[in-house]
């Protein structure tokens, strides 16, 4: 593993995390501030101990965590790589990080929603595996939602 590069396992209260996640939440919202309304709520962060954290020369630069969804699946949630870290694989090494400790965990199976213009983000999930599926609760009847799933 390139010597730049640290992957830790956290939890949704470091500080690190929550400021990633905020500057995640700015994008989002000046990118689509007309869905705002719809997913704010999907959005918020509970305590979560599944939080991979990956940091860059000692910088925070890439973030996801995964929930319980039901007994065998798990939600991939808040995936996020700073605009100068990408390219880099970093998006892969945290699903795979996540995916590692899901199994760990017991459960099967991993899904996500993320937004139809979020079409590096669905290249990505593709290209690791998942497929697009029909949207699963709480995202029923959003047209702007895709979600996905992979079995683990």
């Amino acid at each position: 593993m390139n010597s730049r590069i640290e992957v830790v396992k956290i939890t949704s209260e470091n500080p690190d995390f929550v400021t990633l996640i905020k500057i995640f939440d700015t994008f989002l919202w000046e990118r689509y501030p007309e869905l705002k309304k719809d997913y704010w709520g999907n959005n918020l962060i509970e305590f979560n101990d599944n939080v991979v954290l990956i940091y860059l020369e000692g910088k925070p630069v890439a973030s996801g965590c995964f929930k319980k969804y039901n007994d065998n699946t798990i939600e991939l949630k808040r995936m996020f790589v700073l605009p100068e870290a990408r390219g880099l694989g970093l998006a892969q090494q945290v699903i795979k990080e996540l995916e590692i400790e899901a199994k760990k965990q017991g459960f099967e199976t991993m899904i996500l929603e993320t937004l139809y213009k979020q079409t590096e983000a669905i290249s990505l999930y593709q290209k690791v595996g998942f497929e697009i599926v029909e949207n699963y609760e709480p995202y029923i009847g959003l047209k702007n939602s895709v979600c996905m799933r992979k079995s683990i």
